[in-house]
C-alpha cells in the first residue's frame, strides 16, 4: 500500500463535516468527523477501560477500526460484544505473526485498519492504544482545540498512570502529542505522509508536522487526562528492555548527542529511577558503536537537531541567573 499517494487521492475525497449536523446510529448524541483505529495485541485485561471510554463521550466518532493484531487472548472477543451494541465499532484481524512487533508493527497495523474503513467521509483521525481510559469530554475538549486554531495539525492531553492510589504523570514537552491516542487533523495528516514505520514513528510524526509549518501540542485540562494503565516501554519483555529499545529508537530518529544525554539524565527520575535513564543512553551509545542506519531523511534530522539544542539553550538561559542591569 503506497500510503502517501493514496493520502494524496484521499484528501480529495474527504470533506470536513459539521461537528453536530450529524448523529451517530444508535445514539442521540452529535458526532464528529473522526475515524479512529487501534491496533491491539493481547489486551484483554484492560481493552474494556478503552472501550468504556469511547462509548461514554459526549461526542462520538463517525468510525472505530479496531484491528486485532493476532492475539492470542480474549482481545477480539471482548471487541465483538462491544461492536454488536455499538454500530460505529468494528473488529478487523491480522493474522498473528507469533509476537508483538513493536514501533513498525504497530503502524503496520494501523495502516492496515486505514484500508478498513468505510466512513465515506472525515476530517480527522486518531489512533488509539487498547490500554488507556479517560474521561466523557475528552473528545469534546481536544476538538474544541481544534476549532480555536487551523494551524493545529495534532493534539492531546498529558499522560498519566495510576500507581500507589494516585496519578504520576508520564512527563512530556507541551510540544509533544501523546502517542497513546493520536489525534490528527486529516489534511495535516496527509501532509506528513502519515506515520513511518520505525520505532519512535510518534516522535517523527510531530516534528515532520511541525518542520512542515504545522502546530502540535499536548495540554494539561482536568477533564482531558489520559490515564495509560501500563508502564510506558514496558509492553515487549519489560521496561529495562524498553529503555534500551528506546536509546536505540532516539538514535535512529536522529537526535543529538547534547539532547539525547539531557533526555536520559530527566527520564532517570521516571521508573525504573536513574536505571531508566541510564540504560536509554546505553542504548543510544550501542547504536552509535554498532553504526545502526539512521532515519533516511536528513533535512529531518538537521531540522530535529537544530530544535534540540535550541530548546537546550533556551532552558538553560531561562535557569541562568541574568545579571543585573
Amino acid at each position: 500500500m503506497q500510503l502517501t499517494r493514496n493520502f494524496k487521492t484521499l484528501i480529495h475525497q474527504t470533506q470536513p463535516l459539521p461537528m453536530n449536523d450529524t448523529v451517530n446510529p444508535g445514539s442521540s448524541r452529535p458526532t464528529v468527523p473522526l475515524v479512529i483505529i487501534s491496533p491491539v495485541r493481547d489486551e484483554a485485561a484492560l481493552i474494556s477501560k478503552t472501550l468504556d471510554s469511547i462509548v461514554a463521550q459526549t461526542v462520538l466518532p463517525l468510525e472505530w477500526v479496531i484491528v486485532d493484531d493476532g492475539s492470542t487472548d480474549d482481545t477480539a472477543a471482548i471487541v465483538q460484544q462491544y461492536a454488536d451494541k455499538h454500530p460505529f465499532i468494528h473488529l478487523v484481524t491480522i493474522q498473528d505473526r507469533g509476537f508483538r512487533k513493536l514501533g513498525g508493527g504497530v503502524v503496520a497495523a494501523f495502516n492496515f485498519g486505514l484500508t478498513q474503513i468505510k466512513s465515506p467521509q472525515y476530517a480527522y483521525i486518531a489512533k488509539l492504544d487498547g490500554d488507556m481510559s479517560f474521561g466523557p469530554h475528552y473528545l469534546e475538549i481536544m476538538f474544541k482545540a481544534f476549532e480555536a486554531n487551523a494551524k493545529l495539525a495534532a493534539v492531546s492531553g498529558k499522560v498519566f498512570r495510576p500507581e500507589n492510589g494516585g496519578f504520576v504523570e508520564e512527563l512530556t514537552i507541551d510540544e509533544h502529542v501523546a502517542g497513546q491516542f493520536k489525534l490528527y487533523r486529516w489534511s495535516a495528516f496527509c501532509d506528513i505522509g502519515g506515520f513511518v514505520e520505525e520505532v519512535l514513528w510518534d516522535g517523527i510524526d510531530v516534528h515532520t508536522a511541525r518542520m512542515m509549518g504545522w502546530q502540535t501540542e499536548s495540554f494539561h485540562h482536568p477533564d482531558a487526562r489520559l490515564i495509560h494503565h501500563r508502564l510506558m516501554g514496558s509492553s515487549d519483555k519489560n521496561v529495562y528492555r524498553g529503555r534500551l529499545r528506546l536509546g536505540r529508537g532516539i538514535y535512529f530518529m536522529g537526535y543529538h548527542p547534547l539532547y539525547a544525554l539531557a533526555s536520559s539524565l530527566f527520564r532517570m527520575r521516571e521508573k525504573p529511577f536513574v536505571i531508566g535513564g541510564v540504560l536509554i543512553m546505553v542504548g543510544f551509545i550501542k547504536a552509535y558503536f554498532q553504526r545502526v542506519p539512521r532515519y533516511d531523511n536528513p533535512e529531518f534530522r538537521a531540522y530535529l537537531q537544530k530544535w534540540q539544542i535550541d530548546t537546550l539553550k533556551a532552558r538553560l538561559w531561562r535557569r541562568t541567573p541574568r545579571p543585573h542591569p
